[in-house]
């Protein structure tokens, strides 16, 4: 991929992680998908091959990407799910049309009819219901980040996990703590 486009956050679970192709979403946001082969890019990172993409579906993409950011943040809040995303959700899930297969190896893989864009996103959108619905076992929670606060869904043991990446948003404020205390200097004693 060009360097001008920034690398993707990847996590486990494709709809938290679709999320996360935009981010920094209470700092400079960072949008990872901005044009449409990014997002061709992306969906075959998630075995969700599609031939091409127009604007048009980048659009789609990315207002199904909005409607499931603002249902897990309200899922991870406590408030309930605003109207406007479940509808969203609902119907790039019913509009795709894929298939759960069994591979030779045992591994769940999908099957995109037509091998669109509106096929991929029905992917993201059902995986979406799955966790909103409280059908996975995890738990949604935001980023402590304050400039990140991007919706993740936490399946360690404890479901206490503070960051949506350790790597990026945790080692920043990792970083921003041990600065702080550089600049305090060593403590003195009396």
């Amino acid at each position: 991929m060009p360097a001008e486009f920034p690398d993707f956050r990847l996590g486990t679970v494709p709809a938290t992680s679709f999320t996360a192709t935009l981010t920094e979403r209470q700092g400079e946001p960072v949008e990872r998908i901005p044009v449409p082969q990014r997002l061709v890019d992306w969906l075959a990172v998630y075995g969700l091959a599609v031939g091409s993409c127009t604007p048009a579906q980048l659009g789609l993409a990315r207002e199904l990407r909005e409607a499931v950011h603002a249902a897990a943040t309200a899922a991870a809040t406590g408030a309930p799910l605003p109207a406007a995303a479940v509808r969203v959700i609902n119907d790039r899930s019913v509009e795709g049309r894929a298939a759960a297969v069994l591979t030779p190896e045992g591994e769940r893989r999908w099957h995109l009819a037509s091998g669109s864009v509106e096929d991929a996103l029905s992917v993201i959108a059902a995986d979406a219901i799955g966790i909103l619905s409280g059908e996975r076992d995890g738990k949604l929670a935001l980023c402590a980040s304050p400039t990140c606060r991007a919706a993740f869904f936490d399946t360690s043991q404890s479901r206490s996990r503070k960051w949506c990446d350790m790597n990026t948003c945790g080692n920043r404020q990792k970083k921003a703590r041990f600065h702080a205390k550089q600049r305090k200097g060593p403590a003195t004693a009396e």
